[in-house]
C-alpha cells in the first residue's frame, strides 16, 4: 500500500501529538522559527527522524501546495470498523452520535466535516468505498489534523449500514431539502446517525428511503441549498447543545 503524506503546520503538530507512526520527517531547510521550533522538539520527543531539504523539493512533493514548510509521510491511514466507532461511544458512556456520508466527493468538504466532528462530540463517520472522498493529505489538511483523532469507517454498501446500526437502536437522520421537520424540531439525546447527501444530489434515493426521519435547514435566499460541510456542521451543533443540557 501507498505511503500518505501530512502537510501544513497544525496538521503535523496534530499528528505529533496523537502519538502515530511517522516514516518520514521533512523541514524547509533554514526553517527554525515559530511554530517549526514545535514540531522539532515533538519530533525529537517521539523520536522521529528529522531530514531538512530545500524549498524547492518540499514544492515538487507537496500535494496540498500548502506545506508551510513541513510535509510528513505515514503508513496509509488506517480505517477502523462500525463496530469500534459503538464500542467508543460506549466507552464515553454515551449514546452513539455518527455521522453517515453519502457520496461526499470533495476531499475539502471531508476534512472540513471531520474537523467540525471532532469538535462537536461526534463518535465516528461512516463513508462508502466508491464515489466518494477517501482520507488523504487534502482531507488532513483541511481538518487541521482533526482525521487523527476522528474515527472513520469505511464500509461497502451504506444501507446495509445503516440497517445494522438500526438493530442496534439507533435512529437515523437524514437531510434533505424535502425533510417533514426541521433539524431543530428533533430530539436527539439517544443513539442517532445523521446522513449527510453529496454536494450535488443529497442523499442517494435508497438511503433516503432507509432513514427514519428526513430534516430540512430553514432557507431564506434564494440560493436555497447550503456546502454540505456547513448542513453537517449545524446538525452536528444542535446534537451536541441538545445533549448538553
Amino acid at each position: 500500500m501507498e505511503e500518505n503524506q501530512i502537510e501544513g503546520r497544525n496538521s503535523v503538530i496534530e499528528l505529533l501529538k496523537s502519538g502515530k507512526d511517522i516514516n518520514k520527517l521533512f523541514i524547509q531547510r533554514g526553517e527554525k522559527h515559530g511554530s517549526i521550533l514545535e514540531i522539532i522538539r515533538l519530533a525529537k520527543n517521539n523520536r522521529v527522524i528529522i531530514t531538512e531539504i530545500d524549498k524547492s523539493k518540499l514544492d515538487k512533493m507537496s500535494q496540498t501546495h500548502n506545506h508551510q514548510g513541513v510535509i510528513a509521510i505515514i503508513p496509509p491511514y488506517e480505517y477502523c470498523e462500525v463496530d469500534d466507532i459503538l464500542e467508543n461511544a460506549k466507552q464515553k458512556n454515551e449514546d452513539p452520535f455518527i455521522l453517515i456520508l453519502d457520496q461526499i466527493e470533495d476531499p475539502h468538504n471531508l476534512g472540513s466535516i471531520i474537523r467540525t466532528a471532532e469538535c462537536s462530540g461526534v463518535h465516528g463517520i461512516i463513508i462508502p468505498k466508491r464515489r466518494a472522498a477517501q482520507v488523504n493529505s487534502t482531507v488532513n489538511k483541511t481538518s487541521a489534523g482533526a482525521a487523527e483523532y476522528v474515527k472513520i469507517a469505511r464500509v461497502n454498501n451504506l444501507n446495509e449500514t445503516i440497517n445494522y446500526l438500526k438493530e442496534k437502536n439507533i435512529w437515523i437522520y437524514g437531510t434533505d431539502a424535502e425533510g417533514s421537520s426541521y433539524y431543530d424540531e428533533q430530539d436527539y439525546k439517544g443513539g442517532i446517525g445523521i446522513v449527510i447527501g453529496s454536494e450535488g444530489f443529497g442523499m442517494s434515493r435508497l438511503v433516503r428511503e432507509n432513514c427514519d426521519f428526513l430534516i430540512k435547514i430553514p432557507m431564506k435566499g434564494k440560493i436555497n441549498s447550503l456546502n454540505a460541510s456547513v448542513s453537517a456542521a449545524i446538525v452536528m451543533y444542535e446534537v451536541m447543545k441538545q445533549r448538553r443540557k
